[in-house]
């Protein structure tokens, strides 16, 4: 929605963040307004938001439909536009009483893969004719962003009908070669699950449901990709394999065999992703691609999970790679340090010691010398 009068310190605040490059900003009383910069929260100078003043900028931005939501629940996530600044993703909440607001500035360039230093079988991946595609990763790490990088793609491409169900819509699409329609919980639908039973019914060849949360939502992405969708979906996970296990979760344990058959027959790739800093204060994302062969396929179906990190190592012939393989490619092309790679590394030892020149395959957990 676009706010109809954004207090002037507040669009100020707005300005100096979109001009410094900040991710987010987080405002609450009485505390300094600080910007997320490069990954680190940097406090800036501006007069120390009051209770009263919060609530004037919450009144003016918080969308009318969901303002009784956050009188009632206290927390409300949304998206508004400021036609001089841009976009911005919002969520509302209180903490000790007041009310507080975290920002996230939405980048309304959609940048290429290249630009987005992501692997290239992404752009294949947009494309697949159909099957469930998981993008995966922590907040912030640029799940968003990576998934409007695919959908932007498959515009540029291809001729297809798509819809998307978000809660709030973040990007905005203009049609290109696709046609693209975007719903957003509370306001074009009462909810995900609502969204989702009519969905198919609407023609679309490309489903997003912006963020797997239940069994309901599992089961509807899995079933529209087993009737030859292409369905895209997000999760709050660290990596390929819990983002296997988070989705079996969601049934009760008297369906689950049933959504271990579904999910390995219509699981298509699942990519997961982290920033992390350069040498020079930047950020780039590690990344973890598994795509669905006959043998993940297998390993799903029989629940042995432990067994899927060393089925990815041995399968890069596939496009498959894990995170701390990703690490020690950047690592050793000097994009990031070793130290960098470590930190953030699955297995930190294994990584250490691969960097001295020994490997250990985490598949058969054989050491072995480098040559």
């Amino acid at each position: 929605m676009s706010s109809p009068a954004i207090d002037e310190t507040f669009r100020a605040i707005l300005r100096g963040a979109v001009e410094s490059g900040a991710s987010d900003i987080h405002i609450k009383p009485g505390a300094a307004v600080a910007f997320r910069i490069d990954g680190e929260l940097v406090p800036v100078e501006v007069p120390l938001p009051s209770e009263a003043w919060m609530r004037m900028v919450l009144r003016a931005i918080v969308p009318p439909h969901l303002s009784a939501h956050f009188e009632t629940e206290h927390e409300v996530d949304f998206a508004f536009t400021d036609g001089q600044l841009g976009r911005f993703r919002a969520n509302a909440f209180l903490q000790r009483g007041s009310p507080t607001l975290a920002l996230r500035l939405v980048k309304t360039e959609m940048k290429d893969f290249a630009a987005l230093n992501l692997p290239a079988q992404l752009a294949q991946l947009a494309l697949a004719p159909r099957g469930l595609v998981i993008l995966a990763g922590a907040t912030g790490s640029g799940k968003s962003t990576t998934l409007a990088a695919m959908l932007e793609h498959l515009n540029r491409t291809e001729r297809r009908h798509v819809i998307t169900i978000e809660d709030p819509i973040e990007f905005v699409f203009t049609d290109n070669e696709c046609i693209i329609e975007q719903r957003e919980v509370g306001l074009d639908t009462a909810s995900y699950g609502a969204g989702l039973r009519h969905v198919l019914r609407q023609d679309p060849d490309v489903i997003v449901i912006g963020e797997m949360r239940d069994a309901e939502s599992a089961r509807a992405a899995m079933s529209a990709a087993n009737i030859g969708r292409l369905v895209f979906t997000t999760l709050h996970t660290s990596d390929a394999t819990q983002s296997i296990q988070r989705v079996l979760e969601f049934f009760p344990a008297t369906e689950r065999d049933f959504a271990r058959r579904l999910f390995s027959e219509t699981l298509r790739a699942i990519v997961c992703q982290r920033l992390v800093r350069t040498p020079e204060s930047g950020l780039l994302p590690a990344t973890e691609m598994l795509f669905n062969t006959s043998s993940i396929a297998r390993l799903i179906e029989d629940a042995e999970f432990e067994k899927i990190r060393g089925a990815m190592e041995l399968s890069t012939a596939d496009g498959m790679h894990t995170f701390d393989q990703s690490l020690t490619s950047m690592a050793r092309e000097g994009r990031i340090s070793r130290e960098e790679a470590i930190a953030h590394a699955g297995n930190p030892d294994l990584l250490r010691m691969a960097f001295q020149g020994v490997v250990v395959a985490e598949s058969q957990r054989i050491l072995q010398s480098r040559r």
